[in-house]
């Protein structure tokens, strides 16, 4: 047996036992969420999507009628927790120091910190990246993709695992369509090829353009 055969083998249980330790951990905080009747909706995307300008959008827009909190992760920085928490919606953040995901005991510690008796949903905003986020399951309700008009519609070609995992995906900065060359029919194709269960929704968190689409399927528990 080669080295490169035995590294490899070896390799395989390594990660067998962390997406094990994982999954447990997530199973956990998927009871303590339930526990507390919380929806938690874990928000993936690449950096710059607009996955924070949608949170803020969407706290405004469930004002009065779903109590949001926020689980903020970044490698680095308050930047986007200091944003959420202007909104007055509590937020606990988390920097990975380096790692492009969040994982299920990190957002333990993060549930731990937030008052889920009084909220009902949590909107768990991932690490800025289409490729390590959607393999670690956070304990949450619904995974939903993020993708912007500017980063063009072919990205289901290149990260297919994303849109095959997800519940939900929603193409933000809407406002820009007429001035960039995305396909819409073109993307809604590629994610029906890859996931034809999940709604394709189209919105501008600036313009408010396709928000009630967004947050009715939210309050219609689609979510949860």
């Amino acid at each position: 047996m080669c080295a490169e055969q035995t590294k490899q083998e070896t390799r395989i249980p390594v990660v067998q036992r962390i997406l094990g330790a994982n999954d447990e951990a997530a199973a956990s905080n998927r009871d303590q969420l339930s526990e507390h009747n919380v929806t938690a909706v874990n928000i993936m995307a690449s950096p710059g999507a607009g996955k924070t300008t949608l949170i803020m959008a969407t706290i405004a827009a469930l004002e009065g009628h779903r109590r949001v909190g926020v689980v903020e992760g970044d490698v680095a920085s308050l930047v986007d927790a200091e944003r959420i928490a202007a909104t007055g919606a509590p937020v606990v953040q988390i920097n990975t120091g380096g790692a492009c995901h969040l994982d299920a005991p990190m957002v333990a510690g993060a549930l731990a910190e937030l008052p889920l008796d009084a909220l009902d949903l949590v909107f768990i905003e991932n690490v800025g990246n289409l490729i390590c986020p959607v393999s670690f399951d956070l304990g949450q309700a619904a995974r939903v993709a993020l993708i912007s008009v500017p980063e063009g519609h072919d990205k289901p070609y290149k990260y297919p695992a994303i849109f095959e995992a997800v519940d939900l995906v929603v193409v933000t900065k809407a406002d820009l369509m007429p001035y960039l060359d995305f396909d819409l029919d073109a993307f809604r194709e590629l994610v029906r090829g890859l996931n034809p269960d999940a709604p394709v929704l189209v919105l501008s968190a600036k313009t408010g353009a396709g928000m009630d689409a967004w947050t009715q399927w939210l309050e219609d528990g689609r979510g949860s």
